[in-house]
């Protein structure tokens, strides 16, 4: 049987990126202990850095408790100065509820970032004008495709006819 607590000070990363501006580590433990229908992770963020590009679920709401640092949440159109002890919600929808947490203070910021896991999530990304797909959820995801927005074909496009 799965211990069903984790302690973030002993978490494993397994999730690292360092791709310019999107330089983290993620510690993903949902499946260690045994979560079926809620996504955890804890995100280390080093200053001038953001996790990931400007995006928005279809399917998944996410939620982010800042554990330590400050720093910046773009929502939409608007931003929001973010520090220790805030609470942010990221519900399903478009470029409305888009979100990107970047790091602009000096310090290291830390988060516990939790999620709905949905069987096919689709999302955007505003800046870039991307779509993803994505159906399974960690070690179960079965298909994960990105596209440009703008290529768009017929329904029946390919299809023998």
């Amino acid at each position: 049987m799965v211990k069903p607590i984790v302690n973030l000070d002993g978490v494993t990363f397994d999730d690292v990126e360092e791709d310019g501006l999107y330089t983290s580590r993620r510690a993903r433990f949902s499946d260690a202990i045994g979560a079926r229908n809620l996504g955890y992770n804890l995100t280390v963020l080093p200053p001038a850095k953001a996790q990931c590009p400007f995006h928005s679920h279809h399917g998944e709401e996410e939620m982010f408790l800042i554990l330590e640092g400050e720093g910046e949440l773009r929502f939409g159109d608007q931003r929001h100065p973010i520090r220790r002890h805030d609470v942010i919600a990221c519900p399903p929808g478009g470029a409305d509820v888009a979100h990107q947490i970047i790091n602009t203070g000096t310090e290291t910021m830390r988060y516990l970032a939790v999620s709905t896991r949905v069987p096919v999530d689709a999302c955007e990304y505003p800046d870039s004008g991307k779509i993803s797909i994505v159906a399974g959820n960690g070690s179960a995801t079965r298909l994960w495709k990105m596209f440009r927005a703008e290529t768009t074909v017929d329904y029946y496009d390919r299809e023998k006819k």
